[in-house]
C-alpha cells in the first residue's frame, strides 16, 4: 500500500501513532522503562527510535529541517546502539518520549503541507513504526506484558487426512520479488525468474498437537534429528519446549506453533520426514495456503540480496545482514500489521532466536515426472 494523498496520509499517520500507544497503555511506567532481556530494548527506546527515524526522514531529509533533538541521534540509532546496551544508558522516560513523539509529529505534517508527499518515504516510515510494535509485542510477550486476548493465535481445524494436508506444486518458472507499482523494500527486488523444481508444500503451518508429539517423542534428546549447530545450541544453552509453549500460551492444541527457532523448525521437519521450504517454494505457493499471517514461517534459505540488489534508500536496513548468518521468515504473525505482511516481505532473524513469532511450514521434494 502506497499513499499520495496528504489528507489520508496524515490519518495514516496518526492511526498508526495511536495503535503505537495505545500498545503500551495498560503498563506501568516501569515495566515501559526497563529492559525485559539483552536481546529486546527497553519499549521505552523503541519510542525514542521511531521519534527519531520520523524525525530523520520526514522532518530533516524529506522537508529539509535540522534535527529537532541532534544529540538524540546517536542514542535512538539502532547501529550506534545496539540492542544489548540501552538499558544501561540514560534514555527518555516515557512522559519525554511521548512528548519527543508529538513535537516530531508537528514538524512533520508541516513539513507535509510545505513539501508534500513523498510516496516512498512516507510510506517506509509508516511501515517503520509498524515493525517496531511487533518488536515491542516480542518484549512483551517475553515479560508477560502483551494485552488482555493476546497473542491471537486461532485453530486452524482438524488435521486434513493423508494426502489432503499436502499442497503439490509442478516444477516451473517463478517471478520472485515484488512487483513494480507498489511500495517494497530494497531486499525485495528486483523481481527476477527463478526455476523451482516439483514441490509438495503443508497446506497448513505445524500445530502446537504436532510439535508436542516431537517433544513426548524424544525432539529433545535424539540427536539424528538435529544439526551439528541445532545440537550444540541446544546443548550449550540446556534448551527445551519454549515457555509460551509448554504453558500453553501459545494457543489451542490445533493452533500454530510459535516461538520456534530455525534450529528447532529444522530437527522438527527431519522428525516428520520432510524439511523447510526455500523462500521461492514459499513464494510460489503462498497464495494457495491455508493459514498464513498467523506465525512467521522459517525458510531454509539464507538471507542474501536478489541478483541486481541495489542498497535504497539506505545499506544498513538490508545489505549489512547478508550472508548465512541469518534466515528468512515469510508471510507474517498475529502482531503483523497487514500494510507490511505482503507474500514477498522478507524477515529475517538469527536460526537461534525463540523471541519471534514464528512457527514452521513442512516442505517435502517430489519425483519429476518421467
Amino acid at each position: 500500500m502506497t499513499v499520495t494523498d496528504p489528507a489520508t496520509l496524515t490519518e495514516d499517520l496518526a492511526d498508526v501513532r495511536q495503535r503505537t500507544l495505545d500498545l503500551v497503555s495498560h503498563l506501568s511506567r516501569a515495566d515501559v522503562e526497563r529492559q525485559i532481556a539483552p536481546i529486546m530494548s527497553p519499549l521505552v527506546w523503541d519510542l525514542g527510535h521511531i521519534a527519531a527515524y520520523e524525525d530523520l526522514w520526514l522532518v530533516h531529509r524529506h522537508g529539509r529541517r535540522p534535527l529537532l533533538r541532534p544529540d538524540l541521534a546517536a542514542l535512538y540509532d539502532a547501529f550506534e546502539t545496539p540492542r544489548a546496551v540501552r538499558g544501561d544508558l540514560e534514555l527518555l522516560g516515557y512522559e519525554d518520549a511521548v512528548a519527543y513523539l508529538e513535537a516530531v509529529r508537528e514538524r512533520t505534517l508541516e513539513a507535509l503541507e510545505e513539501r508534500g508527499p513523498d510516496a516512498v518515504i512516507h510510506e517506509m516510515v509508516l511501515q517503520h513504526e509498524l515493525q517496531h510494535t511487533e518488536t515491542m509485542r516480542q518484549a512483551m510477550a517475553l515479560a508477560g506484558l502483551l494485552a488482555p486476548g493476546e497473542p491471537r493465535l486461532p485453530g486452524l481445524g482438524p488435521d486434513l487426512p493423508g494426502a489432503d494436508a499436502w499442497l503439490r506444486v509442478a516444477a516451473g518458472t517463478h517471478a520472485l520479488g515484488a512487483p513494480e507499482g507498489r511500495f517494497s523494500y530494497d531486499n525485495e527486488r528486483p523481481r527476477h525468474a527463478v526455476e523451482v523444481g516439483a514441490f509438495a508444500i503443508a497446506r497448513r503451518p505445524v500445530t502446537n498437537a504436532t510439535w508436542l508429539r516431537f517433544v513426548e517423542g524424544g525432539g529433545y534428546v535424539r540427536r539424528e534429528w538435529w544439526s551439528a549447530e541445532g545440537w550444540a545450541w541446544k546443548e550449550e544453552y540446556d534448551i527445551t519446549r519454549h515457555a509460551a509453549v509448554a504453558a500453553g500460551r501459545s494457543g489451542a492444541p490445533d493452533a500454530p506453533a510459535c516461538h520456534l527457532s530455525w534450529f528447532e523448525a529444522q530437527a522438527l521437519a527431519r522428525w516428520c520426514g520432510a524439511r523447510l521450504p526455500t523462500e521461492a517454494e514459499w513464494e510460489k505457493a503462498a497464495d494457495r495456503l491455508d493459514g498464513v499471517g498467523h506465525v512467521w514461517e522459517w525458510t531454509a534459505s539464507p538471507f542474501r540480496g536478489y541478483p541486481g540488489f541495489v542498497a535504497h534508500p539506505y545499506r544498513e536496513y538490508s545489505e549489512v545482514f547478508f550472508g548465512d548468518e541469518y534466515y528468512v521468515l515469510r508471510g507474517g504473525s498475529w502482531a503483523t500489521h497487514p500494510r507490511v505482511a505482503t507474500t514477498t516481505f522478507r524477515n529475517w532473524d538469527l536460526p537461534e532466536r525463540r523471541q519471534i513469532f514464528a512457527g514452521v511450514r513442512l516442505a517435502r521434494d517430489l519425483e519429476e515426472p518421467s
